[in-house]
């Protein structure tokens, strides 16, 4: 084989292999449809055993938080943190404090997010004792037409607690970034890793 011969071949097969590799990943994109997308309503997700007003405070203390992202409001957004909480966010910038917490938020609500509002849906909220609770769900920040349930790509867990002067507040929260196409390939070639409500 002469060396243009060889050329030539090495080149279409490398062209093959990116179009096998772009319709793997066009499929595995296509086909990860979250099943198990949460409700937009935090109140629906309150336990039946737990006690409703509880639940309607962290509801609300969320719905705060919406609120205040929306104004661009760092100061309403960190007062609705624990003076201690940690915030981490899909990227890993992990802070640490409610001052953190806010001015961080001010410099974001000034540049990278500025004139977003946030999307939610709830998955689970748990109850740990009285003055403790852990809430699941789905969320994304968005400028124009408001993402479905479906399209949301974070997933978001909100410790909460009943502070000193009796307001819950988040203790501890963490946003992972979604990644489809690693989670419908984990799922085809390990079918016991998906979690019981996306089998």
């Amino acid at each position: 084989m002469n060396t243009t011969t060889f050329k030539r071949a090495a080149l279409v097969t490398a062209a093959l292999l990116a179009l096998g590799a772009g319709g793997a990943y066009l499929y595995l994109d296509t086909t990860s449809d979250v099943r198990r997308t949460g409700t937009e309503t935090c109140a629906d997700v309150i336990p039946a055993d737990a006690n409703r007003a509880d639940g309607e405070a962290i509801c609300a203390t969320i719905d705060a938080l919406t609120a205040a992202w929306a104004r661009g409001d760092a100061d309403a957004y960190g007062g609705l943190f624990t003076e201690n909480a940690t915030y981490t966010t899909y990227i890993g910038s992990h802070y640490e404090g409610r001052s953190d917490i806010t001015e961080g938020h001010r410099a974001l609500f000034k540049d990278f997010v500025k004139g977003t509002a946030l999307a939610a849906t709830f998955l689970d909220l748990r109850f740990l004792g009285t003055d403790a609770a852990v809430l699941t769900g789905r969320g994304d920040d968005y400028t124009g037409a408001k993402p479905g349930p479906a399209e949301l790509s974070k997933v978001q867990t909100y410790t909460l607690v009943r502070d000193t002067d009796g307001t819950w507040r988040i203790a501890a929260f963490h946003n992972t970034q979604r990644r489809n196409v690693m989670e419908r390939f984990s799922f085809l070639y390990s079918p016991a890793t998906a979690p019981k409500a996306e089998r």
